[in-house]
């Protein structure tokens, strides 16, 4: 694990890379890497989170500078700059029903192939997937979602990278912590190793590649 400044953890991030971002409505986002990415002018991103927050607000920000070239999430309704690009053409959205979109996740954190689940039967979500009878019922095989990188925001991380989130911050974050080949995690304060109770770890450090502590 390697401590580093947002500049020199972006600059690891080439165009065209895959991002899985935390974070619900920019709650749990990690905004200085956001604002760094965008700053460094990076292009034709494919974005895995569950929504594009608000203009001006987490991964809206990426919408807005015309960073992002496919957005995977579960809903984009509250940013209506997301909308205008998926409807003028300029930006592919996959809608991925949330419960579907994290279970994807978790399963290439897992090293599973993809999970089966009954949402979207009988719908346009079935579309172009594999459909399996098991014990009666009908289902769709949905497969891993992967990464190149997952940028997470913590609370506090040791000098290890042991993290610790907080509140509503705890959501997709540690989940996309195991499904990203490399990990950026943002924190809001690095504290001695041992400051942190073993119990109170929820992302090990052994799944962390780089810490951005506060400038």
């Amino acid at each position: 694990m390697h401590t580093t400044s947002a500049e020199e953890a972006v600059a690891l991030i080439p165009d065209g890379a895959s991002l899985m971002v935390g974070g619900f409505m920019g709650v749990g986002s990690p905004e200085r890497v956001i604002d760094e990415l965008v700053r460094q002018g990076r292009r034709e991103l494919t974005v895995i989170a569950n929504d594009t927050a608000l203009p001006g607000v987490g991964i809206g920000k990426l919408v807005t500078a015309r960073a992002v070239r496919k957005v995977i999430a579960s809903h984009i309704g509250l940013n209506p700059e997301t909308q205008r690009q998926m409807l003028a053409g300029e930006l592919e959205v996959e809608l991925v029903p949330q419960g579907t979109l994290i279970e994807r996740i978790r399963a290439a954190g897992h090293g599973l192939g993809g999970v089966l689940t009954p949402t979207g039967v009988g719908t346009v979500v079935e579309e172009g997937k594999q459909r399996l009878e098991v014990q009666g019922r009908t289902y769709l095989l949905e497969t891993a979602l992967h990464a190149d990188f997952a940028l997470v925001q913590a609370f506090m991380s040791d000098y290890l990278g042991n993290l610790v989130y907080a509140l509503t911050a705890r959501n997709f974050n540690p989940v996309i912590a195991m499904a990203g080949k490399t990990v950026v995690a943002e924190v809001e304060q690095i504290v001695p190793v041992g400051m942190i109770s073993p119990d109170h770890v929820v992302t090990p450090a052994v799944l962390v590649d780089y810490l951005v502590g506060r400038n």
